[in-house]
């Protein structure tokens, strides 16, 4: 697959454009030339203060990180119009190569300390989060990494809340930074082709992108938000806002006065922009536009030096200086907030400790922009060819990759090993055969790293005769692998608890020859009348179409930390409809659900001798709700509540078995080891 990648790098390493001197182009000879503006310095640093102050003491988003956004490629399509109109070569992989030799290696030392104080700090059930947008932020896809997270009804509870959260929109400027070139270059030679001017030609590049992203911004902002806000083509938008305003910037005349009122508004919008706007909720949608407009006219405010305008304070030495550093403050601000909050287990910093974050997180980001930033930017060597910048870039992912791939691979080793080191039999060590001989062992499993597996799924997507259409139902359908001649089929419908009692079942469905089909969806329990009624009919007419021998369903929902345990709402009514048909019902009692994660309560018990058990009383019904259908003909029910709950406690370790994976969910392991409960419970459900 890969035969093919150096014959693409050499057509990407000659994707150059050069015009010669002897025939400057109109555009050089029209436009006037852009001088430094140390304003901006001072902009980019306000932007990056209000990110901390916002997160820090405020507790929403400011704005500003669109404000930076914007700049970037703001700086970027000025440099880029500008070696174009003069004749100047468009090198994307010298741009590459150079951008991200900048930026790799302070991302690296980040990393790597987020690495080391997630070791020493956060519990090792947060460890696989940290570890996969590691390589997300690494390789500047952690956007759609929290995209997709953001809505997984199976993340873990917390997952959000990474001190790599903020890298999502690093993740979106490096996209930009690999597509912005290449744009240029294509509007450029687009321009030369049909003798065109190259401004003109990229204002209208950058228009197109502009109303295009916008546009989609505002929809997707308003369907799905929390994707809207990672996904990349919702932000194109605010890139090319700051593209057109420096493609057009030196040909705004504005009187002083007006320029002055303009950007104290620009500086006032945003500012406020968090305060005013809920950023978090609403972005990046048209609300975006506010703190990306008042940036363009902070912007066009200081094109020319006023004398009362705000160019004066931004341009002010200590903010410029500021300004150096605010890549790696923004770097290292929410790691140290979240590591805080972690070990001081609570989320307001407060006055004093929120001061102490900022000077700690500022203190950080110097030493960061001294020692790493500015040493590697005058370093002559990785400056001397693209060869050599590419070394540098590459010891950046390797100085992350290696640490990082050596520890996963050490948590894997040691996870096989306490498998091997003893017995693990979970529920059937309640057998009074086994009890009297079971000494449970000191380290039950899975390992906390190993937990993202312990989710139970069926291997194949629907397909044949288990097809489905309806795209209520595509996603969450899916089969064993296809017996030609099954025993019996059985269809597993419901939310995430059906889907974990599926462990018990797949056991005997393998051993008696039975076809597996699963019906899921993340928080929809099957019944009329449940909290997914559209999902719950399509799942019904397709059970009834497939006409299974039976249908598997939790038909209960446990109360977090109370008794209420209720029957699943219209559960009678979809019994009524199968067992009419023929089609026989095994309802499932739910398992306990708590406040607290059941999981990370076992692991301190194990060091502490602390207990995590709670009273069954407390935990479910006296009665099971679901004896009110067990009289309808065709209706088998099933109740582990023995095997969770032994001798009146809810436990969180049996059988060396670590029994919940959080706060209601049970691991794979022990729910395979209610096979055998299961099996005597439905003995002549299915012939």
């Amino acid at each position: 697959m890969l035969s093919g990648f150096p014959h693409c790098m050499r057509a990407i390493s000659h994707m150059t454009l050069r015009v010669t001197p002897d025939a400057p182009s109109r555009d050089v000879q029209s436009a006037p030339q852009l001088r430094y503006r140390h304003d901006l310095d001072g902009l980019r640093a306000l932007a990056v203060l209000l990110i901390v102050v916002y997160h820090v003491w405020v507790g929403r988003v400011s704005g500003g990180v669109d404000v930076f956004l914007m700049l970037s490629a703001f700086f970027l399509t000025a440099s880029f119009a500008k070696r174009a109109e003069a004749g100047g070569a468009i090198a994307p992989l010298a741009y590459w190569t150079k951008t991200f030799k900048r930026l790799l290696p302070a991302a690296a030392v980040v990393l790597l300390g987020v690495l080391v104080a997630t070791a020493l700090l956060l519990p090792a059930t947060r460890w696989p989060t940290i570890w996969s947008q590691t390589v997300a932020s690494l390789f500047y896809f952690q956007n759609w990494e929290l995209a997709t997270t953001a809505v997984d009804y199976y993340a873990p509870h917390g997952a959000m809340l990474s001190p790599l959260q903020h890298f999502w929109s690093m993740s979106i400027q490096g996209q930009i930074f690999v597509l912005w070139p290449i744009l240029i270059l294509g509007g450029t030679l687009l321009a030369r082709r049909l003798g065109r001017s190259v401004r003109l030609t990229l204002v209208a590049v950058f228009g197109v992108v502009f109303a295009a992203s916008l546009s989609y911004s505002v929809v997707i902002t308003a369907a799905n938000q929390q994707w809207a806000y990672f996904d990349t083509g919702a932000r194109l938008w605010e890139f090319a806002l700051g593209s057109l305003v420096a493609l057009v910037l030196p040909f705004v005349r504005l009187p002083e006065p007006v320029r002055a009122v303009l950007g104290w508004a620009g500086l006032a919008g945003i500012v406020l922009c968090g305060v005013l706007f809920d950023v978090e909720g609403g972005f990046p949608g048209y609300l975006a536009l506010w703190p990306t407009m008042c940036a363009a006219m902070l912007i066009v405010s200081g094109s020319s030096p006023t004398s009362f305008g705000p160019d004066r304070l931004l341009a002010f030495g200590p903010l410029r200086w500021l300004g150096n550093s605010a890549y790696a403050l923004y770097l290292v601000h929410w790691p140290i907030l979240v590591f805080w909050m972690a070990l001081a287990g609570r989320g307001d910093p407060g006055p004093l400790a929120g001061a102490g974050i900022i000077g700690v997180s500022i203190a950080l980001a110097i030493v960061i922009h001294l020692l790493v930033e500015r040493p590697l930017r005058e370093f002559s060597w990785g400056n001397r060819t693209k060869r050599n910048g590419l070394v540098v870039v590459a010891a950046s992912v390797v100085a992350v990759v290696v640490p990082l791939g050596s520890w996963q691979l050490q948590e894997q080793a040691e996870a096989e090993a306490l498998i091997a080191a003893g017995e693990h039999p979970g529920a059937i060590a309640l057998d009074p055969l086994i009890a009297d001989r079971f000494v449970p062992t000191v380290e039950p499993i899975p390992a906390a790293t190993m937990l993202d597996s312990e989710w139970v799924s069926l291997p194949e997507s629907c397909s044949g005769r288990f097809a489905t259409n309806d795209p209520l139902l595509v996603e969450g359908c899916a089969q064993s692998i296809e017996i030609g001649d099954p025993a019996a089929t059985v269809v597993v419908v419901g939310d995430s608890h059906s889907e974990q009692m599926m462990g018990a079942l797949i056991p005997i469905a393998e051993e008696s020859g039975w076809q597996l089909v699963s019906v899921l969806r993340g928080g929809c329990s099957f019944g009329t009348e449940g909290k997914c009624p559209e999902w719950s009919s399509a799942a019904l007419a397709y059970v009834l179409d497939v006409a299974p021998d039976a249908v598997f369903t939790v038909g209960t929902a446990a109360e977090v930390d109370g008794p209420d345990e209720q029957l699943t709402s219209g559960l009678d009514d979809v019994a009524i409809q199968l067992t009419d048909r023929g089609i026989n019902l095994i309802a499932v009692r739910d398992n306990p659900r708590f406040g607290h994660n059941m999981y990370e309560c076992a692991l301190e018990a194990l060091s502490s001798g602390a207990s995590c058990s709670v009273p069954r009383a407390l935990a479910l019904a006296d009665e099971s709700p679901l004896d009110a259908i067990g009289s309808i003909d065709g209706v088998y029910l099933v109740d582990f509540t023995e095997e969770l709950c032994p001798d009146g406690d809810c436990r969180a370790v049996l059988g060396n078995v670590f029994v919940y994976l959080d706060d209601n969910h049970l691991t794979g392991t022990y729910a395979r080891s209610l096979a055998g409960s299961l099996q005597l419970q439905l003995a002549g459900v299915i012939p």
